[in-house]
């Protein structure tokens, strides 16, 4: 029976995905990308886990994948939380490791999909687990982990057949991670209960995503009822591939899942979904890059959206990835900021050091696009504009120990601006710091006028740059 199911729905897809819209106007194609997802029934035996992992990547290997999936939990799960914390590693032990070298051995890339992160704590009694993160990982095919994802949403539930309170164990991640770019296409990371949450995964499209991953451990009864419906919804809204890995069965006397791993293409239709009926199963699939140009280029949602009613921007940026591994580049007032003085970045703007300071901490956050003034700017580009200045004061006063700050726009040349690309002058305030308050604006009106006022050394800039990267960082910002 399920056999013939399995044909009928692979049938149903072929016909409903060549008879959409993606044939109206033909485009250049791509080489489809060979996938394979993982269904797998994870215990408390990290072994017996890896055993699985094993399994299903020879099995993959056999048809010629480029890259595999693997679930939410895939190194395991425990029967109660003080198992699942002392069962947790960090990012560099030992479980992480082995998979990092099966990624190598067998040359492919892998996808972990919540591992048990352990946040190690200082204590009186010394080091301490006393949370986790569950973050979903990708491993390239030389074995580097080139990313992770730590799941922003808990899943603190009550249904009429069980309840569950993730919070307890887990702490939620600080930030969405930009699309990454593989050899498949770019990827954003999510994890299981993060598909309720649409705004998420829009936001990872109009970051570039082409794939969307839910690798998932999802509940049976919430998984009867909304599963499928989910995962197809965030294809057909995003018009990306979905792909979500998934547990299946008992993996102790108190928690079942639902299975149902599954592949899902930009226009809704289901391109395989694992057996219901088995604990370990590849599902193995070709997303075709061609015809999702087609699907966006003839229905191009996105260009349709409503930015003057609504929009959507990352509450979180960045800190800025600078020297050799900066991809992006970023210039104010036509001139390339070196990178090593860009200390962060978010969607529409990017915040660096100052080469002339009018106290010390002064820095600057610009927009990525060049705009003369704060009315030339989107709603989205004007939200994340403040959004990112109230990040940068909030770091720039605990770096200088201060407790109050001077924040400027000079918008127009009667307003003192010389530089015709929005940014703001972000400085921290001490008591004393100008015999009259109000001096700090004739200063700033006179501090890129002087030449003899010194520029700073770019080294000078890169360090105090690094500096609020790492704070940054630190707080989770």
């Amino acid at each position: 029976t399920y056999f013939m199911y399995s044909l009928l729905r692979k049938r149903v897809a072929q016909v409903l995905w060549q008879s959409s819209p993606t044939n109206i106007r033909t485009m250049a194609t791509q080489t489809p990308a060979r996938i394979a997802v993982a269904q797998m029934r994870s215990t408390n035996d990290k072994q017996h886990n890896f055993a699985q992992i094993q399994t299903i990547t020879a099995r993959a290997k056999a048809n010629d994948v480029q890259f595999i999936f693997f679930p939410e939990c895939c190194d395991y799960v425990g029967t109660h939380r003080d198992e699942t914390l002392k069962l947790s590693e960090p990012l560099t032990g030992p479980t992480v490791q082995r998979y990092r070298a099966l990624a190598r051995e067998q040359n492919v890339w892998l996808s972990f999909g919540g591992v048990h992160e352990s946040i190690i704590e200082e204590t009186e009694s010394g080091q301490e687990v006393k949370n986790i993160y569950n973050t979903h990982i990708l491993i390239n095919n030389v074995g580097e982990l080139v990313a992770s994802y730590r799941k922003l949403h808990m899943f603190n539930v009550i249904t009429p057949e069980f309840k569950f309170r993730e919070s307890e164990t887990v702490r939620s991640g600080p930030a969405l991670i930009p699309p990454v770019d593989t050899p498949i296409g770019r990827i954003g990371l999510q994890i299981c209960y993060d598909m309720r949450f649409a705004e998420a995964s829009t936001l990872l499209r109009k970051q570039g995503a082409e794939i969307l991953t839910y690798p998932s451990a999802f509940a049976v009864s919430t998984g009867r009822a909304h599963w499928e419906v989910l995962l197809r919804a965030r294809a057909v809204e995003n018009q990306c591939f979905v792909i979500a890995a998934a547990q299946i069965g008992f993996h102790n006397k108190k928690r079942e899942s639902y299975g149902h791993a599954m592949v899902v293409n930009p226009w809704g239709t289901i391109l395989g979904v694992a057996n219901p009926d088995q604990d370990l199963d590849v599902v193995v699939a070709e997303l075709d890059f061609g015809k999702q140009q087609s699907v966006r280029a003839n229905m191009p949602c996105f260009e349709h959206r409503r930015d003057d009613v609504y929009n959507l921007s990352a509450r979180a940026g960045l800190p800025y990835a600078s020297g050799a591994t900066a991809k992006e580049k970023f210039s104010f007032g036509g001139i390339e900021i070196p990178p090593e003085t860009i200390f962060y970045v978010s969607e529409h703007c990017f915040a660096f050091t100052n080469i002339r300071c009018v106290v010390p901490g002064h820095v600057l956050v610009s927009t990525k696009r060049v705009a003369a003034r704060l009315p030339d700017l989107s709603p989205a580009e004007i939200n994340d504009f403040f959004q990112t200045v109230c990040k940068v004061e909030k770091v720039a006063e605990r770096l200088y120990d201060a407790t109050s700050s001077t924040v400027t726009v000079q918008d127009g040349p009667d307003a003192g601006q010389t530089v015709f690309h929005v940014h703001c002058h972000v400085m921290p305030r001490h008591v004393g710091d100008f015999p009259e308050n109000d001096q700090i604006y004739g200063e700033l009106n006179r501090h890129d006028k002087e030449p003899e006022r010194p520029r700073r050394p770019i080294a000078e800039m890169a360090a105090e740059a690094i500096r609020f990267r790492e704070e940054m960082s630190r707080l989770g910002l």
